[in-house]
């Protein structure tokens, strides 16, 4: 009887000191530095944020913090290698959001769910979409891309990075509006930028960032953005509700995620990290000349920001039609 109550005892033991052995390791961390896996090509804007937010979150939490660009897969092989790792906050994956909820949609079978199978921990920036057309094109409006569309099918050309947001963006566009615009793939929206200022194509979605210099220099014409308020550069430039299209009134966005089960007290001193840098006027100032805004969220506010933001996403993706490669 006494051996048996002595196993009892020693297996309460056990199981109090597994118990708090993840509460332990969270009031040590980091002790060593840190991985932020970015599965997108270097110099990408995903990896040029990744990098502001890494060098920031590095001087808050006193430990570096190594940006590992991983691209390929469309993003899947460097987010399985976030979420195979373990999960003590030392692999993180640094993504652009909307790309990352909508990957079931892109593709038959990526072998996770990009809710549950990872674990979030906080935004970083982001920003809206402006659908641009040449200066030759005789429009103004989307109504009026819509109507010459319709007059002319198939002789308005769509620019777009294969498989990127824009080119969702865009071929939802013409699904909602049933119109007949020839898409032209590039290997990434730069490329399609300047085939439309050389006036091979005569419509894109694209960044601030990338744009608004373009338009600025009368070399191409807005006639929309997808935020849900007009842009102070933009004044006269309307939204995409304000056009008819509220389904594309949406922002693009960017993220930290760690590996399922990191612990809560992990999640919350790193978001505090990157939080505490968003609202520091330095790392403001450094977004914003790379075309980005901060987004701080909260950690105990991320999971009902993904749950809100994943069906609109899932939503383009269907809509769209696309595939990833």
């Amino acid at each position: 009887m006494k051996t048996a109550q002595r196993i009892v005892c020693a297996l309460a033991i056990l199981a109090s000191v597994f118990a708090a052995a993840p509460h332990a390791a969270a009031q040590s961390y980091p002790s060593k530095p840190i991985r932020m896996i970015v599965p997108s090509t270097p110099g990408s804007p995903t990896d040029v944020m990744a990098r502001l937010v890494a060098q920031n979150l590095s001087a808050s939490i006193g430990q570096p913090v190594a940006v590992e660009p991983r691209p390929g897969g469309g993003g899947i092989i460097g987010t399985k290698a976030v979420i195979n790792a373990d999960p003590d906050g030392y692999t993180l994956l640094f993504t652009e959001g909307a790309k990352h909820l909508m990957t079931p949609a892109l593709y038959d079978s990526v072998g996770f769910d990009p809710v549950t199978d990872v674990t979030p921990v906080a935004t970083a920036g982001g920003g809206s979409f402006l659908l641009v057309v040449a200066p030759s094109l005789p429009v103004k409006t989307v109504k009026d891309l819509v109507e010459h569309a319709r007059a002319n099918p198939g002789k308005v050309n769509f620019g777009f990075g294969q498989g990127t947001l824009p080119h969702m963006l865009g071929e939802t566009l013409k699904h909602t509006a049933k119109v007949d615009i020839s898409s032209i793939p590039y290997k990434g929206g730069a490329q399609a930028v300047a085939d439309m200022l050389g006036g091979h194509i005569q419509m894109n979605f694209g960044t601030t960032a990338t744009l608004l210099a373009l338009i600025k220099q009368g070399k191409l014409r807005p006639i929309a953005v997808t935020n849900d308020t007009r842009l102070p550069e933009l004044p006269d430039t309307p939204t995409m509700t304000e056009s008819g299209f509220p389904n594309l009134t949406l922002r693009y966005w960017m993220a930290v995620w760690a590996p399922p089960r990191t612990p809560a007290a992990i999640v919350e001193k790193l978001n505090g990290g990157i939080v505490a840098g968003l609202k520091s006027p330095e790392l403001a100032a450094a977004m914003a000349r790379a075309g980005f805004e901060p987004m701080p969220i909260d950690a105990k506010a991320m999971p009902g920001f993904i749950a809100s933001e994943s069906p609109k996403w899932l939503a383009v993706a269907k809509t769209s039609g696309v595939k990833g490669d």
